[in-house]
């Protein structure tokens, strides 16, 4: 069994930072890609950024500049830090990790149980 742990969310005021970590752990052999995806209140769940084992990034047009997702993959850890947040960043953010081959060899997705980040105007 694979769970994602994250942390990190919390309330900031606009234009601060946030650091988002998210821990997968179990039986893992290799994970492909690693990401977070938000949702907020009456929104569909949207992917904010993720990155490839080879560390290839890929960024909401949103959050680009302001976002910077990274890996340890000897941790299976990815972290998301966020600067210069804006109202609209609000929102529950999920980990994600796809692509996840354990031991024996199953391939699967997983998710986490999301962590609020609120920015304050």
């Amino acid at each position: 069994q694979v769970q994602l742990v994250e942390s990190g969310g919390g309330l900031v005021q606009a234009g601060g930072s946030l650091r988002l970590s998210c821990a997968a752990s179990g039986s893992i052999f290799s994970i492909n890609v690693m990401g977070w995806y938000r949702q907020a209140p009456g929104k569909q769940r949207e992917l904010v950024a993720s990155i490839t084992s080879g560390s290839g990034r890929n960024y909401a047009d949103s959050v680009k500049g302001r976002f910077t997702i990274s890996r340890d993959n000897a941790k299976n850890t990815v972290y998301l830090q966020m600067n210069s947040l804006k109202p609209e960043d609000t929102a529950v953010y999920y980990c994600a990790a796809k692509g996840v081959r354990t031991i024996p060899f199953l391939v699967n997705d997983y998710w986490g149980q999301g962590t609020q980040v609120t920015v304050s105007s």
